[in-house]
């Protein structure tokens, strides 16, 4: 799109920036970026396609408009495919479809958008054959209207996006709420909680309303509003309905929180997402190479991730099993955990695990 510096594209998946995620190939943590094209602020948000990160997805859909429905111009819809557009269907977001890696040799692109339309037929949207389609190369940097296309520029998927796919319905007006989908942390700042503004405005230092699961209520302060632009987030001294925003300060919230105006808060819909499908239990290494591999070896160490990973991992359910020392994890799948399980392990954790 020419935007970015080329110092900024090192790397073939930039937004793959976790370790497992380049190493695997796959998308595990929903992430998103700001641009500007022709005036306009666009933020993309890259999804899990697997089910097993279905969390992930669900957390986020909220902040889109639409969705662009990614399809491998040779193998066509996948499994995953079908989740992550139903779940994109169910909330009502407006689809494009990209057919994408057309310049692979054994490309099928005309065959792979018509199993496109009928998943949407199958799907029930309406209308299929009206939805917005377009040829691309994400490796190659190119879009195009032609199926046989094998250069150019992205610019012409940026137009697609300004033409079909709407911007926030948004009312400044009203007092400041926004629902938290994503939390981050920082060594200097603490937790910093994401999400999309649904009305109103927010500046450093305002008052606001936590409200929570149970229904309880804590005020807090604002100490820094940060927007999103391009791979990272400048300080701002203003967001506004139906900005992306990372706000500084809020040292208890939660995924699914609504954070309101202090003197009228009134809380969103929570985020709903899947039930677990599958369980592990979790358990300290008892064996004779305990303490040779990791520095975190106590039950009390591992309590103290799993309750941390609760707080950003919304499919995950970790309860007692029965010893002190145990815990059973549920999941969304085999993958789901045993990222997790690896995650951990290359932080020092030492665990044993049992079979699904």
């Amino acid at each position: 799109s020419g935007m970015f510096r080329e110092s900024e594209l090192e790397g073939e998946c930039i937004l793959d920036s976790n370790d497992l995620e380049r190493e695997r190939g796959i998308t595990i943590l929903a992430k998103n970026i700001s641009l500007s094209y022709k005036g306009v602020k666009i933020n993309v948000i890259d999804t899990p396609g697997h089910a097993d990160f279905g969390g992930e997805v669900e957390r986020v859909l909220r902040m889109a408009d639409g969705a662009l429905i990614l399809v491998d111009a040779f193998e066509g819809p996948k499994p995953q495919t079908r989740f992550v557009l139903t779940k994109a269907m169910e909330v009502g977001l407006r689809p494009l479809i990209v057919i994408n890696k057309v310049d692979r040799p054994d490309a099928r692109p005309e065959d792979v958008l018509i199993e496109t339309l009928h998943l949407l037929e199958d799907l029930g949207a309406d209308d299929p054959l009206s939805i917005p389609h377009i040829y691309a190369s994400g490796r190659a940097g190119f879009a195009s209207d032609d199926p046989h296309a094998r250069s150019g520029t992205i610019q012409p998927l940026l137009d697609l996006v300004l033409e079909h796919i709407p911007g926030p319905d948004v009312d400044l007006d009203s007092p400041f709420q926004m629902m938290a989908t994503t939390l981050l942390w920082s060594d200097y700042v603490g937790r910093i909680t994401v999400g999309r503004i649904n009305s109103g405005r927010i500046q450093p230092g305002d008052r606001v309303a936590v409200m929570r699961a149970d229904g309880s209520m804590e005020d807090e302060t604002v100490e820094g509003v940060e927007l999103f632009d391009k791979l990272g987030r400048v300080k701002a001294k203003e967001a506004s309905a139906g900005d992306i925003v990372a706000l500084i300060g809020l040292p208890e919230v939660q995924i699914g929180d609504t954070i309101a105006c202090e003197d009228n808060p009134v809380a969103l819909p929570r985020i709903t997402v899947d039930e677990p499908t599958l369980s592990m239990v979790f358990t300290i290494n008892s064996s004779p190479l305990a303490g040779k591999s990791g520095k975190f070896v106590t039950s009390r160490h591992l309590r103290d991730r799993l309750m941390r990973e609760l707080q950003s991992n919304v499919a995950l359910r970790v309860e007692e099993a029965g010893a002190k020392e145990c815990f059973k994890v549920s999941g969304r799948g085999l993958l789901h955990l045993s990222v997790l399980i690896e995650t951990m392990r290359r932080e020092g954790y030492e665990l044993s695990v049992g079979k699904p």
